[in-house]
């Protein structure tokens, strides 16, 4: 499967933004979704994952309440909204998808992973 990730850009403290994360292939309902993202000079993280139908929900500490993730399998995407962002959400942020359906934290889970796109969050 091939994903493309976009919706990225240079915002301030405390705006919003929807990342979206369009996938090839005909059995999109079938792969568990997830974001991370990578600051720079740090390793990349986990920050929300939503497995198939039903689509269970997961996120990272520092992003819950303030980020969504949703999907919508007629339309092969997946989305992340982001609220109150804060300027240590700048990164570049992957979508990933894995076979079987269901979510998980860690990367090594995820076999597909989109190309990124960058967030800059300025103070």
């Amino acid at each position: 499967v091939q994903l493309q990730a976009s919706g990225g850009g240079l915002v301030q403290a405390g705006d919003s933004l929807r990342l979206s994360c369009a996938a090839s292939g005909r059995t999109f309902s079938g792969y568990g979704m997830g974001w991370f993202r990578q600051a720079p000079g740090k390793e990349r993280e986990f920050v929300a994952a939503i497995s198939g139908s039903p689509a269970a929900t997961l996120y990272a500490e520092a992003v819950k309440g303030r980020f969504t993730i949703s999907r919508d399998n007629t339309k092969n995407t997946v989305y992340l909204q982001m609220n109150g962002l804060k300027p240590e959400d700048t990164a570049v942020y992957y979508c990933a998808a894995r076979d079987g359906g269901l979510a998980f934290t860690q990367g090594f889970q995820y076999r597909y992973w989109g190309q990124g796109t960058l967030v800059t969050v300025s103070s």
